[in-house]
């Protein structure tokens, strides 16, 4: 038999099944939308971000900057250095900072993008292109300040209004918008950028001693390239760069980011198609296992095992293509969804037209068709070797086939598993986590190997909650059990994606327990002020000495965050003002924690990989490079509430530039028999004025924590519905095509007196079955694997382990809701067989 008749016979067989060719397209078109859709999503934010990075330093033929990040800046007689140099024609300083803008006695809400404070420099003194003003003019003098349209826009303000800003060191600012400018960069999101006099941006943004960065123009004949070597040899401490470079660094930098968000988005859009996959892999079993009776006249009439099995290959090759490109337009639609979604969140992020590169269609349409083929491949092999007699003869009896082989192969990657996933949750860290996620790949594999095995006994088990249902419950048990390959890769698409719901559940129960165990056991104080979540703003420097001043106020501590380095590695530590022990619990192991200027204290862990000890001299180095030879006064028990390093205050204010410096933190404590709801009130009137001070007891702390928590968490969970999604479609697949599978059987039972009533509840309660089966599975393995990898965060502040009980149940009860709804439409089918034309099927 040539190829072009066994085309035909698979083209003609697609065409025959439409419902169940749609079923198995649809499965390839979710997993490969997630994909297309997460490039398409990211390549359109880096193609905005360029077109607004283009502008950058546009004009400017050389900038100097600091090589660290946050760094005080440049000095002035670095300035002045630069200003004498041959070749060069004008200087232009820059500083800047972030601001809060203040409209009503409210902060503007930008959505996560910055607001930023700069100097303006007229076009005299300034080197880079200037901005065009829409309304009004620059500001002129201390107290005028311009902000660019899409800021004012957000704010409601025109030319003209008074409003206030808020600067963390240095508080309230009350201003006037004296103009409104267009940026270069057209669209920025939710940016907010206002435009200082030079002489106030220098007075709020700076120490006075240094400037952000300087931008220099050439004189006339001068090359740039040949300005910058040139400054770059006299100024070798510092970063030298033409326009050009400081656009890539930039470039780079939003590169790294969108790449995280990237690797994010596609983690779960390989999932989906993993899941995706096995809903094709059994469809396609269950098709060859229907179409054998078709497959064996095809053979007994001269078609090879070769043709057979490229005949089924060739279906799935077709269903991979159509399913691939319909999932790259479905990515289009996706991209578009997400980013309106995340403007409807007002997120800030910029706006541009989308962006399909010729890698992603080559992606999506690879990968869909790919899996597609491979997951076809094994049930046309099986196929192909079935002797057509044997086939003619009677129906598949798949179920018959010896499951010890793939039975002991998933014991022993179980055991592999437990014990891999036991050996990383004894350490800490990126090392230790790689070992845990080794030990979920193993059992992940175990249960697909095993779970056929395992189908048995535990829908056995399960067949209580059918047995009120007699007879008709007792078949739905038969048929769960009686195929369990099908059984088991039915479920399994179900059971991946609630393994990564319940071990996701437990990080977020374990993260909130944790927050609430440090709170409780480590802060003594009666109120903490907090600024808003996720900023690079924290609480205004001046904050600290407003609360002082409050009746009933016994003690205050600010907290600051500073960055340093050892040993090339970037260390978090916690800067106290004032007396840590009125405020918090800490135990010092040795030494003191009564500091001088140029002491910090040290957790024992640190203490010990460094192998520092009180009284050693040690150095330590700011991020901008600048080193500090401090002395170790005191070693601490490790704790969360203070990280790795206590600083002093001198060498936070040494190490940390004016325009960053705030308060994380500031705990207070009250006098004893203080009336405590009064002196809430008291507060809360006298942090009015800094409008993004939040003042909380403990409860609304941890309130508040958990809430980042569980915002975190829903991305996480909205994404994992994908998977789930798929995987209820897996089972309305698998119970149609069983459906189809059983034609003969149900017809005889309508025939012997079933009714269509009691076959759809067969089918309902099957389906139920089947779902919690997988449910089941998933959560005790999500409950393992979290356990596993919550182990190793424990540096990170996951000192408790919770499991979310309430949520687990719920799961559980929705998997059996599920198993229903999915079973509707093949059990309205199965109702509706007739009995006499089933039963003269052949």
């Amino acid at each position: 038999m040539s190829a072009s008749p066994m085309r035909k016979v698979a083209l003609r067989n697609l065409a025959a099944h439409k419902v169940r060719l749609i079923l198995t397209v649809l499965s390839v078109v979710l997993g490969t939308a997630f994909i297309s859709g997460s490039f398409i999503f990211t390549d359109t934010l880096q193609s905005t971000f360029n077109g607004i990075f283009a502008t950058q330093a546009k004009g400017v033929d050389v900038r100097v900057t600091t090589k660290g990040q946050q760094s005080v800046g440049v000095p002035n007689d670095i300035v002045d250095k630069i200003s004498h140099m041959d070749g060069v024609k004008t200087v232009a300083p820059g500083v800047n900072g972030p601001v809060v803008l203040l409209k009503d006695g409210h902060a503007v809400q930008t959505g996560g993008a910055p607001t930023m404070g700069q100097s303006y420099l007229p076009p005299g003194k300034s080197v880079a292109e200037p901005d065009k003003f829409a309304e009004g003019a620059p500001p002129s003098k201390p107290g005028e300040i311009a902000i660019n349209k899409g800021g004012a826009d957000r704010a409601g303000l025109k030319v003209g209004d008074h409003t206030k800003v808020l600067v963390p060191s240095k508080g309230n600012i009350d201003v006037t918008v004296s103009g409104i400018y267009d940026p270069q960069a057209g669209n920025t999101g939710g940016f907010i950028g206002l435009q200082f006099d030079d002489s106030q941006a220098r007075q709020l943004f700076t120490d006075g001693q240094h400037v952000a960065y300087v931008d220099i123009a050439a004189q006339p004949g001068i090359k740039a390239d040949d300005l910058r070597d040139q400054i770059k040899a006299a100024l070798p401490d510092y970063k030298v760069q033409d326009a050009e470079q400081v656009r890539d660094d930039f470039k780079a930098q939003l590169g790294n980011a969108l790449k995280f968000i990237n690797y994010f988005l596609l983690a779960f859009g390989s999932i989906a198609l993993i899941v995706g996959t096995f809903i094709i892999y059994n469809t396609f079993s269950m098709l060859v296992a229907q179409r054998l009776r078709e497959l064996a006249l095809l053979r007994a009439v001269g078609a090879s095992r070769r043709q057979i099995s490229r005949s089924v290959v060739g279906e799935s090759l077709i269903v991979g293509l159509i399913g691939s490109a319909l999932g790259l337009a479905a990515g289009v639609g996706l991209a578009f969804g997400l980013s309106g979604l995340l403007n409807a969140f007002k997120l800030g992020l910029p706006t541009g037209t989308m962006s399909l590169e010729p890698r992603t269609v080559l992606v999506a349409l690879g990968v869909g068709t790919i899996v597609t083929v491979l997951s076809a491949y094994a049930p046309a092999r099986r196929a192909a070797k079935v002797p057509p007699v044997e086939a003619m003869r009677s129906e598949s009896n798949s179920s018959g086939e010896s499951l010890r082989v793939r039975t002991i192969i998933g014991a022993v990657l179980a055991v592999a598993g437990v014990v891999l996933v036991v050996l990383g949750a004894r350490g800490t860290g990126g090392s230790a986590a790689a070992v845990v996620g080794i030990g979920a790949a193993a059992l992940i594999l175990a249960v697909l190997f095993a779970s056929p095995a395992l189908s048995r006994p535990v829908i056995a088990g399960l067949s209580v909650l059918v047995r009120p249902f007699g007879p008709v419950g007792k078949m739905a048990r038969n048929n769960a059990i009686r195929n369990p390959r099908r059984t088991a890769a039915t479920a399994f698409a179900l059971t991946l994606g609630l393994m990564l719901v319940s071990a996701i559940g437990m990080l977020g129960s374990s993260a909130k327990a944790s927050v609430s165990d440090l709170v409780d056991k480590g802060v003594k104080a009666d109120y903490i002020l907090a600024g808003p979540p996720g900023g690079i703003i924290g609480v205004p420097l001046a904050a600290t000495d407003t609360v002082k001043q409050v009746p009933q106020v016994k003690d205050v501590v600010a907290f600051h965050g500073v960055a340093l380095k050892v040993d090339d590695k970037q260390v978090i530590g916690t800067a106290p003002e004032g007396q840590m022990s009125k405020v918090m619990n800490y135990t010092v192991e040795q030494g003191t924690d009564q500091l001088g200027d140029d002491d910090i204290m040290v957790s024992e862990t640190f203490a010990s990989d460094h192998g520092w000890k009180v009284g050693e001299s040690v150095p330590v180095t700011g991020l901008d490079y600048k080193k500090y030879t401090v002395n170790v006064a005191g070693i601490y028990k490790d704790t969360q509430l203070l990280q790795n390093m206590v600083t002093s205050m001198a060498l936070y204010q040494k190490a940390v530039p004016v325009s960053y410096q705030s308060s994380f933190l500031v705990l207070i404590a009250a006098q004893p028999g203080a009336d405590l709801p009064a002196m809430r009130t008291s507060l809360e009137k006298a942090t009015e004025q800094y409008v993004i001070v939040q003042v909380q007891d403990h409860n609304d702390f941890k309130g508040a924590e958990g809430k980042q928590i569980d915002t975190l968490l829903a991305i996480l969970y909205g994404l994992l519905a994908l998977a789930v999604v798929i995987a209820i479609l897996g089972i309305v697949n698998t119970l149609a095509l069983s459906v189809v599978e059983r034609r003969r059987e149900i017809g005889m039972l309508r025939a012997v007196g079933m009714q269509r009533p009691q076959v759809r509840r067969s089918i309902y309660l099957e389906s139920m079955l089947i779902a919690i089966f997988g449910a089941v599975v998933g959560v005790i393995l999500g409950i393992g694997l979290g356990v596993g990898f919550l182990k190793t965060l424990a540096e990170l502040g996951i000192a408790t382990i919770a499991v979310p009980w309430t949520q687990i149940v719920l799961m559980l009860l929705a998997s059996g809701v599920v198993g229903v709804l999915a079973a509707l439409w093949p059990a309205v089918r199965a109702a509706r067989t007739p009995p006499l034309a089933a039963i003269a099927d052949l």
